[in-house]
């Protein structure tokens, strides 16, 4: 995400507030094993939901540091707030958002 003006978060405490909602959700939908997290999701990585159908893709954490990765993320917080209860949604079409992915591995 972008900063965008001195009184918001830092880039930095946005990143960590993400990775932080991310974890807080898998422990309310009972995916999580001793570190909390799903057991399908490699140490390093998180979920996010895309599209219409909210198809669900595992990201590296790297990615957060990623300028294209962060302006789906602000759009997110945009359209749905940090207040997401279904998962880190990302209002992307899936076939955008592979096409993304795939030119940030």
């Amino acid at each position: 995400m972008a900063i965008r003006n001195s009184s918001k978060l830092s880039q930095k405490a946005v990143i960590k507030q993400i990775v932080k909602r991310c974890s807080n959700l898998t422990k309310k939908h009972g995916y999580e094993n001793d570190e909390g997290l799903p057991l399908d999701v490699p140490k390093g990585h998180f979920v996010v939901y895309v599209g219409d159908n909210r198809s669900r893709y595992i990201v590296p954490i790297s990615f957060l540091n990623r300028r294209e990765f962060q302006s789906l993320l602000q759009r997110a917080e945009e359209e749905f707030g940090f207040e997401q209860h279904m998962g880190l949604t990302i209002p992307c079409a899936e076939e955008v958002f592979e096409s993304l992915i795939s030119t940030l591995r």
